[in-house]
């Protein structure tokens, strides 16, 4: 009759090693869940920085677009003003 595996006993020199294993095995696990954490927190100063600066872009692309309308509109105002001095000559 064969023995089944779970019967067999465990060489005592093999636990340490499992316990080694285990707590390397831990060790790299936490290594890795910091190094994420950190990258986690670096992607989030980025995209803040991104989203600042996109903010900061809109502003300045809202103020030049109203400078362009005040003057597109000084200038209409002016060709408005020269067609009726033209007028009042005739």
């Amino acid at each position: 009759m064969a023995k089944s595996k779970a019967l067999v006993p465990v060489p005592a020199a093999a636990k340490p090693a499992s316990d080694l294993v285990m707590a390397r095995a831990i060790q790299m696990l936490s290594w890795r869940l910091d190094r994420l954490e950190r990258q986690v927190r670096t992607l989030t100063e980025l995209v803040r920085d991104h989203a600042e600066d996109a903010d900061r872009l809109v502003r300045i692309v809202a103020e030049d677009h109203e400078a362009l309308r005040r003057e597109l509109v000084q200038e209409h105002q002016a060709h408005v003003r020269a067609r009726k001095r033209l007028r009042s000559r005739r």
